[in-house]
Formats: C-alpha cells, sequence, structure tokens
C-alpha cells in the first residue's frame, strides 16, 4: 500500500529531497541564555568578606607561630619572639624600641608574658654590667687611693664583691620594675579617661621598653659604633630625648584608641603613677642591698 511518503536519501548531499535539521545556536547565544543574573548593587552591598589575614613569618591564615595579633588584626612579630640566633634578635628588638619607638609600641600586639620578661631582665643585666664596667677606669683615675685599698683589703674587697654581685641583680630588677610600673600605670590611667584596659599588654609595654637602657647604655652605644658609624652613636643621646613620652604616645593611640587630650590626661597619670611605684621600689631594693653587704 502506497502511503504517499517518499524515502528520505541521507546518502546523497546534493538530493534536493534532503531534510536540513536546524542549526544548534552559536556558542556565545547558548552562554547568553544560561547565564544567571548577576546581583543588583544593593545586594552586592550586602555581602560581607571578611578580609585574609595571615602570618607574615609563615604565610597560613590559622597561625601555628609563636606570634600575636593585635585587636586591629594586623600581625605584629616581635622579633626578640621569632627563631634566630640570641643575639640578633636581642639586639634588633633593642634597636626598634628606640629608634622606631613610636611604631614598635603602637602596633605591639597582645602576647606571652615570659619571653618579654626575658628580654627585659636580659637587657637591664647587661646594661648594669657594662655600665659597671665603665664605672672601674673612671674611679681609678678619680680615687686611685681607693681602688688601691679594695683591692688589698681582705674586707674591703669582701664588702665591695657582695656588694656588686648583688648589686648589679638588684638594681637590674629595680629597672625592670620602674619599667613595670610605667606599663601598668599607662593601663590604669587609661581606664580612667574611658578606654578599655589591657594588663597583659600593657605589661609588655614596660617589659620591652627595657630595651631602651640597653641600647642608650654603654654597650649599646658601642654596638651602634661598630655597626652604623661613631656619629650614629653619639646621636643616641638626641633620639633618648622624649623617647618615654613619644612611646606611651604611640601606644595610647594603638593600644587603647586614645589621642589629643585624653591621651595627654593618660599620659600625665601615667607618671604619676610609675614614678611613686619607682621610690617604693628604689627604697625596698637599696635597703636590701644594704642589709645584705652588711650581714
Amino acid at each position: 500500500m502506497d502511503s504517499g511518503i517518499e524515502p528520505i536519501d541521507r546518502g546523497d548531499p546534493a538530493s534536493p529531497d534532503e531534510v536540513h535539521l536546524p542549526s544548534a545556536p552559536p556558542a556565545a547565544e547558548a552562554a547568553r541564555s544560561l547565564r544567571v543574573p548577576t546581583p543588583v548593587d544593593s545586594d552586592l552591598e550586602l555581602m560581607d568578606v571578611p578580609a585574609a589575614v595571615v602570618c607574615v613569618q609563615c604565610g597560613q591564615g590559622e597561625c601555628i607561630c609563636e606570634s600575636e595579633r593585635s585587636r586591629s588584626g594586623i600581625v605584629a612579630i616581635v622579633a626578640w619572639e621569632r627563631p634566630g640566633a640570641w643575639g640578633e634578635r636581642l639586639w634588633t628588638t633593642a634597636r626598634s624600641t628606640t629608634s622606631d619607638a613610636e611604631a614598635f609600641f603602637e602596633l605591639l600586639p597582645d602576647g606571652p608574658i615570659a619571653p618579654a620578661f626575658r628580654f627585659a631582665a636580659t637587657c637591664e643585666l647587661l646594661a648594669i654590667t657594662s655600665m659597671a664596667l665603665v664605672l672601674v677606669p673612671i674611679a681609678a683615675v678619680v680615687a686611685p687611693g681607693w681602688l688601691k685599698h679594695l683591692a688589698l683589703d681582705d674586707a674591703a674587697r669582701s664588702v665591695a664583691l657582695r656588694v656588686v654581685l648583688l648589686g648589679i641583680p638588684a638594681f637590674a630588677a629595680l629597672l625592670v620594675a620602674a619599667h613595670v610600673a610605667h606599663g601598668m600605670s599607662i593601663d590604669w590611667s587609661a581606664g580612667r579617661v574611658g578606654a578599655r584596659r589591657s594588663a597583659s599588654r600593657a605589661l609588655r609595654f614596660g617589659l620591652y621598653a627595657c630595651g631602651w637602657d640597653l641600647v642608650i647604655g654603654p654597650l649599646g652605644a658601642a654596638v651602634v659604633a661598630m655597626r652604623e658609624g661613631v656619629s650614629a652613636s653619639f646621636g643616641l643621646l638626641g633620639l633618648a630625648s622624649g623617647l618615654p613620652t613619644r612611646a606611651t604616645r604611640a601606644f595610647l593611640r594603638g593600644c587603647y584608641r586614645l589621642d589629643g587630650e585624653r591621651a595627654k590626661k593618660a599620659i600625665a597619670g601615667s607618671y604619676v603613677g610609675a614614678a611613686v611605684a619607682t621610690l617604693v621600689a628604689t627604697v625596698a631594693v637599696l635597703a636590701a642591698i644594704v642589709a645584705l653587704a652588711l650581714a
């Protein structure tokens, strides 16, 4: 039975009876047809994408180093708290607390107390020891008879030795206590003018401020002269002028977000508190040295 439908010859492309199927749309048109509408500007403004903060030492977002992040999210790593050579870490940190005091203390983060305490104790012991070594030749010129008496008399030599062995650690402890009192007074004064207190960070400020005594002392001057030249060594005295105030102002700005008149009030209060605490500590240390030397 004839259905009336003629067969299609697919083998001959020139056949007039060939049926042409519709061609696929171009790739660009297909992509446009499947494109998801982009959000409008108001939707983008509502999207909260947190900023990625990585450690500058290990490069990881979840830091496994001993460093600490400050409240602002900036990763600040104190050189003393990094791995490396002991002497280089000590000097780099002490030099930063002095020559770059404002930047150092403004970004000083929260962190462990033990490394900061070891830094403070080391700096003060080296500073006091170098000062004592400088005083010996001065005494030889100014009072040679007294120095000869100490060297030849057994009793006098014994007392002098005890004073030196007890006095150097005692005065180092006194200087550490003075710096700690300064740091804690900053925290107390900042709280009085309405800032949020941060005792641990203020304590670290006081401990790392002990780097001033190492750099500005005789040993620091000698190291600066060897590394940076004699002119830089003489420049340390000018650098020391106003150093505690500059560092305190920077620390108030970075830690407590205080500036202007409120910062001035906090600075004034911190100096009063530090002076009282240092006076009490000085009397206690001197009394202890005298008692042990005469015992």
